[in-house]
């Protein structure tokens, strides 16, 4: 604030200004003063005592016509659209993007509008969460899983989402049964996908699995099966997606569903693969953003905590005790719902991420901070 300003805030505001506070010549506009004169202007403020010395020193200014002194109390209102001429809210995303009447976007780098995304693990549970949060983004999405068809699953959501894409907002959500160790078949989904659309634009890889089973007791098998979906899978979905990606032409960002567990031991808990598994997840995405930066293609990490999922749920029933501990073992001393990772999607998956590369994003509460 300039010191002519300051000055002319100096005075009691419960009486007008006389003229030895200071000189009517050195009175600069206050900011928002302007706005006195435009007709139209909806100005409305509750320091109603303030409104009868912006009206004295808008007279002395501009030479405006006196006014009425208003009644103590009372909130004024310069001008006031009759309800009628008011504009209308609008109930969902795509209305609000598509009338043009409506105010712009103030965040476009978040709009994935137009933008072609798949997401492996797609079905249920986090991967759908994210889906949908693509979705109210703009995007179209694509999921793949290895369950039957979930719009078969009321329980699952998916076909409810997937109605509510085609009617609300704009576009689509589409369901692709397929195991991501099954590596034809996921080559043969991603091209399909990205001819179709003529593009392709980004990927979470989503699939994963958990077993809890301590070091000396797990065989060989289950540290395969361990490996072979969490790393193995995660590396061949982004491979798939990637070779669209340079085939096209097209930039574009991948995330991989990694954990906090890539980083911690989690105490209390024995699941030696599961933690290798993601820790691999966190290296990949390295590896990968150093060898595919030079297309345009960013891949990044995004590491949870604890979610309460149906997968962790079930670990729940085996381990009751479980329940009370670990929400006390964060900052926050709660376990974290599906739809506190939504935002993190979008903004892996648009613009707005448009420099972040070989990163991990880890949302846990601060589990890992202490």
């Amino acid at each position: 604030m300039s010191q002519v300003h300051r000055q002319q805030l100096a005075f009691s505001l419960d009486q007008p200004p006389t003229p030895a506070s200071f000189p009517v010549d050195s009175i600069a506009p206050l900011p928002g003063l302007q706005l006195l004169r435009r007709p139209g202007v909806n100005i409305q403020s509750p320091m109603s005592r303030l409104a009868p010395t912006l009206r004295h020193l808008a007279r002395r200014r501009f030479g405006a016509a006196p006014a009425a002194a208003p009644a103590a109390g009372r909130v004024h209102s310069v001008h006031t659209l009759p309800r009628s001429e008011r504009r209308p809210m609008h109930s969902t995303p795509a209305q609000s993007n598509l009338n043009p009447t409506t105010r712009p976007h103030l965040l476009p780098e978040f709009s994935l509008k137009d933008k072609v995304i798949v997401v492996s693990g797609g079905a249920r549970g986090l991967g759908l969460v994210q889906a949908e949060a693509l979705l109210e983004a703009g995007a179209t999405v694509h999921c793949i899983d290895r369950l039957p068809s979930p719009a078969n699953d009321p329980a699952s959501g998916f076909s409810e989402i997937s109605k509510r894409a085609r009617r609300d907002l704009d576009t689509s959500l589409t369901y692709h049964q397929t195991d991501v160790r099954n590596v034809g078949e996921l080559n043969k989904i991603m091209e399909n996908i990205a001819d179709q659309a003529g593009r392709l634009d980004g990927l979470i890889a989503a699939a994963g699995i958990n077993h809890e089973t301590p070091a000396l007791e797990y065989t060989s098998d289950e540290v395969d099966r361990m490996m072979s979906i969490n790393v193995t899978g995660a590396f061949m979905t982004a491979q798939a997606a990637a070779r669209q990606m340079v085939r096209l032409k097209q930039p574009g960002s991948i995330c991989l569903i990694a954990s906090m567990s890539g980083t911690i031991a989690n105490r209390g808990m024995y699941a030696p693969a599961y933690n290798a598994s993601k820790a691999a997840v966190i290296q990949l995405c390295r590896s990968l953003a150093a060898e595919w930066g030079e297309y345009g293609i960013r891949v990044n990490t995004l590491s949870p905590g604890y979610i309460m999922t149906q997968m962790l749920q079930s670990l729940f029933d085996d381990y009751p005790e479980r329940k009370e501990v670990w929400p006390k073992e964060n900052m926050l001393k709660r376990l974290s719902l599906p739809s506190e990772y939504r935002g993190s999607a979008v903004f892996l998956l648009s613009d707005a991420s448009s420099f972040m590369t070989g990163s991990d994003l880890r949302i846990d509460g601060g589990h890992a901070a202490w």
